[in-house]
């Protein structure tokens, strides 16, 4: 396999995990409380809103449809083609006193002062009751991964390590998280899916860290359990330099040249990765150091041999 860099020696991280933990746990405090006073800005998908799909003789670009839509002041619409690339559907979120019908007729007036053959196909109004259940299953969806996730690495590996990783989760979780509330930034179901992604890829990297401190463990008999993990931190970190790189590479590219459909799905996949390198070194090997895993626990117990009868 490719390095990086030819590992000579461990790199001491166990022994500087105490600072870094603190750092993520004041991380976390400070996003449970942007969560908790200011709250995810959730967008049209969990708070309901007016669907509409207008059609162009030509060909259209959609920024040219922002622009239209700002300078009417119905809020952040979001736009993007739908099926070709004269067709746009248009969401735009609800307002106290505005109904679907008074929207859609402002959104056609202003369409048509560039185009005045555009036609409107469809309107939809789309319910808070709606957008709640969505915001249910998206969450119910969360917390079956996360169990699921807890059980095969307890099933695969060893209790200790399943907490650990368990709690690396949490943290990339709340991070992610608490970054949307602090920063205000629309929260819809793209987001919602780049965070169960995120949690697919913080426990790869996890698991491929947690195999070669097992692997250790049997290998590295006189070693001390911050040592072994160590060496195995060291041995994998080419590895998920390598992954992250060529991973943010093609979110990058989302984040930059998606455009607002694809932009807070990169967003929150961006951080998550950066999140879940950071959680897999000093949160999730951390934590199972903590909780004194040692080579016993790899040893299988034998059971003792009859004594033959005479």
């Amino acid at each position: 396999m490719f390095e990086i860099y030819k590992v000579t020696r461990a790199l001491p991280f166990m022994a500087n995990a105490r600072p870094w933990f603190a750092i993520s746990v004041l991380a976390m405090v400070i996003a449970v409380g942007a969560l908790t006073f200011r709250g995810l800005n959730l967008g049209i998908d969990f708070t309901g809103g007016t669907v509409i799909e207008v059609a162009y003789p030509e060909a259209i670009e959609v920024n040219t449809v922002r622009e239209k839509l700002a300078a009417v002041n119905l809020g952040d619409a979001i736009v993007q083609n739908f099926g070709t690339a004269r067709d746009v559907m248009i969401r735009i979120p609800a307002k106290e006193g505005v109904t679907s019908a008074q929207v859609s007729e402002v959104v056609l007036k202003a369409l048509r002062e560039r185009e005045p053959k555009v036609e409107m196909k469809r309107v939809e109004f789309v319910g808070p009751q709606v957008g709640a259940e969505l915001l249910y299953d998206g969450l119910l969806a969360l917390i079956v991964v996360t169990l699921g996730i807890m059980t095969y690495l307890a099933v695969r590996f060893e209790w200790k390590f399943a907490v650990g990783a368990i709690v690396a989760t949490f943290h990339d979780v709340i991070l992610v998280f608490g970054l949307f509330a602090i920063f205000q930034w629309n929260f819809d179901l793209t987001a919602l899916a780049a965070i169960l992604a995120v949690l697919g890829y913080s426990v790869n990297d996890t698991v491929v860290v947690f195999d070669r401190i097992r692997e250790n463990f049997r290998r590295m008999r006189r070693a001390s359990s911050a040592a072994i993990i160590d060496d195995a931190i060291t041995a994998t970190l080419s590895r998920t330099i390598l992954t992250g790189v060529t991973t943010l590479l093609m979110v990058g590219a989302m984040l930059l040249l998606g455009g607002d459909v694809l932009h807070f799905f990169a967003l929150a996949l961006t951080i998550g990765i950066l999140v879940g390198i950071y959680s897999s070194i000093f949160v999730a090997s951390t934590v199972t150091l903590w909780l004194g895993i040692s080579r016993e626990d790899f040893i299988k117990t034998e059971k003792p041999q009859q004594e033959a009868q005479v």
